[in-house]
């Protein structure tokens, strides 16, 4: 990506008496705007987007953190569905570019559920928002399930029937459906073998504290029973005032079904196709992904 070696440093940003852990590497008084991350799940970590701080040897300062209730950020297990909501996300968001002093002039990337959350909160039209990359993310989760069930309805026959068997049986957190779920991922999540240990590690961060992903999405990608199951941003999308770069693979589960509507919706947008890539671009195809986003990110970052 470049030359320049940047710095690095970590915090934690106070909020509503908790705390928000964040990385910035690179200068944030750049004169390229700098990038806030959104990292997926609901309830991953920042680490699976670890490779996105290469974007800062061109000269851009990026911002990885962990949202609250995952990964270094403050951990509240006994919260309940009426206290994780997107709004909770929206406003940790808003309160970490303050603290950092970049919420006048910034671009925003969001993988899946960070995607969807970009979207929220660029429909929200923040002044200082300039830019956004939409991630691998559907634009309803009606829409996320119809196409997850169309994509395991192409799974092997053995596969499909220990699924729902312990979908049926309540038993998620048992090692067959875990291995049979793992099928499915392999196909559409991550296609590189082994995983890497970003991936790893932002999985295994989530399954220590399954809190948030639990409670908002469910037991697996596939299966959406959390206060997540009735989102949608489709009828919103004409409020998105900024460019919007959609990102999304050809064996992705966010399957292109599911990034239409912000193509139809949105005034500005346009769509990179991943070729050889599924849920994680980044990582499956990582040079061209960061070429993309640097190129993207280049044409908008003029300061209104």
């Amino acid at each position: 990506m470049g030359q320049m070696t940047p710095s690095v440093r970590e915090g934690h940003a106070g909020f509503r008496g908790w705390q928000t852990w964040y990385r910035v590497t690179g200068d944030l008084g750049s004169a390229k705007l700098p990038l806030v991350v959104l990292h997926g799940g609901p309830g991953f970590t920042f680490d699976c987007l670890d490779c996105l701080k290469a974007l800062a040897e061109t000269g851009r300062a990026v911002v990885h953190y962990d949202q609250l209730g995952n990964g270094r950020s403050t951990h509240l297990r006994d919260k309940g569905a009426d206290f994780w909501t997107p709004r909770l996300f929206l406003d940790e968001l808003e309160n970490l570019t303050r603290h950092l002093d970049i919420a006048g002039a910034y671009h925003v990337l969001g993988l899946s559920w960070g995607g969807m959350m970009g979207a929220e909160h660029a429909v929200t039209r923040p002044k200082g928002l300039h830019a956004l990359v939409i991630a691998n993310a559907p634009a309803s989760m009606a829409l996320w399930m119809r196409e997850a069930n169309r994509l395991r309805e192409a799974l092997p026959p053995e596969v499909q029937a220990t699924l729902l068997r312990h979908e049926n049986a309540g038993t998620t957190d048992s090692p067959e459906y875990q291995m049979a779920m793992r099928v499915f991922y392999d196909r559409h999540v991550c296609r590189v073998k082994p995983w890497p240990p970003e991936v790893q590690r932002s999985i295994d961060a989530a399954i220590a504290d399954p809190t948030v992903y639990m409670t908002m999405n469910g037991p697996s990608e596939f299966h959406v029973i959390g206060t997540l199951r009735n989102w949608s941003i489709i009828d919103r999308l004409d409020r998105i005032e900024v460019p919007v770069l959609l990102i999304s693979g050809r064996y992705d589960e966010a399957t292109p079904a599911t990034v239409q509507p912000y193509m139809d919706g949105i005034k500005d947008a346009r769509w990179e196709l991943f070729e050889n890539s599924s849920h994680f671009p980044h990582i499956e195809e990582t040079a061209r992904y960061l070429d993309v986003v640097a190129r993207f990110l280049d044409a908008h970052d003029r300061r209104r």
